[in-house]
């Protein structure tokens, strides 16, 4: 498959007196294309024949996926109605596009048309049709990527901070929410191997484990299970141990990890006959990751025999 391509981007500005605005904004033009690897495109660069620079903005603006509107003095005064006719004819002439495109269909185009503050600008220097007090805009510190993140949230559609699963609404009744297992939960990823179900462990059933179970050998390797807790939960408790009807239950040992938002906070080994009983305090954790591996048998051995793992009934409240 090949790779989506890269966001068209159009940057209209004003060719204010100032030589170091526009150098400024060819830098930050640079910037967006070198490093973030955006298709952006900039009167700047367009110069090497003679062009109708009213054709060309007119065709720029409505090909481009954004509009960064790069807030100065001139461009608002021009913008807003405010400079004699024949000042910045440009940026008044890309201004009146852009207006029209808002009063043809507002929502979309608020959100394909971003205003942009540079460091040493301010809001103030906002065009009135932008709304800059009412709808976003963006300040970029600096010409960084954490300097350019909002920005590149609005253009890719993904928020910089995740959305957490709702968890129980505990207004409901005035008792605590009963527990919930964690295979009724959303998983993020899992390995080829792991499943959902029913697993028996030293004579006793739990019906909703996580599963490790091969069919043939295994490498060693630690196979997962990741599950969103969204910050939900206080306490976590299952059961880890060998399957009862493992092919070689006798001889196999399991290795057992908790990871909790990328940590270790709990490892554990259980034999045959011998399973473990696993707690732990999740209060804020979002994600919850489940390991198990059937260990190589020394430490030259690539492979081991099959596995039939598994975390018992894994329980949150």
């Amino acid at each position: 498959m090949s790779a989506p391509a890269a966001p068209r981007i159009f940057i209209s500005y004003a060719h204010d007196t100032a030589a170091e605005h526009y150098r400024q904004v060819g830098t930050f033009a640079t910037f967006l294309r070198a490093r973030i690897g955006l298709d952006v495109r900039l009167d700047q660069w367009d110069d090497a024949s003679r062009i109708d620079w009213s054709a060309w903005a007119i065709r720029n603006i409505h090909a481009a996926d954004f509009v960064l509107v790069i807030a100065s003095p001139n461009y608002r005064r021009r913008a807003d109605g405010e400079a004699p006719f024949d000042e910045g004819r440009g940026s008044q002439f890309e201004a009146r596009i852009m207006r029209d495109a808002l009063t043809r269909d507002l929502e979309r185009e608020t959100s394909r048309i971003l205003p942009v503050v540079l460091p040493g600008a301010s809001v103030e220097d906002i065009p009135a049709f932008l709304t800059p007090y009412s709808t976003t805009h963006f300040r970029i510190p600096e010409f960084t990527d954490d300097g350019v993140a909002g920005l590149i949230s609005a253009i890719t559609g993904r928020s910089q901070n995740e959305r957490p699963v709702r968890g129980i609404w505990r207004g409901a009744t005035d008792s605590a929410p009963g527990p919930v297992l964690a295979t009724e939960l959303p998983w993020r990823d899992k390995s080829a191997d792991i499943t959902a179900g029913s697993a028996r462990i030293d004579g006793i059933s739990y019906e909703h484990s996580v599963v490790f179970r091969t069919a043939g050998p295994t490498s060693g390797a630690w196979a997962f299970a990741e599950i969103d807790l969204g910050g939900s939960y206080a306490h976590f408790n299952a059961v880890a141990g060998v399957l009862d009807d493992a092919e070689d239950a006798d001889f196999q040992i399991g290795q057992f990890c908790v990871r909790l938002d990328g940590e270790i906070r709990h490892l554990d080994h259980s034999a045959s006959g011998s399973p473990r009983h696993t707690e732990l305090d999740v209060t804020g954790v979002r994600r919850l990751r489940l390991e198990i591996r059937r260990p190589a048998a020394g430490p030259a051995a690539r492979t081991t025999r099959p596995a039939a793992l598994a975390w018992g009934n894994p329980t949150l409240r």
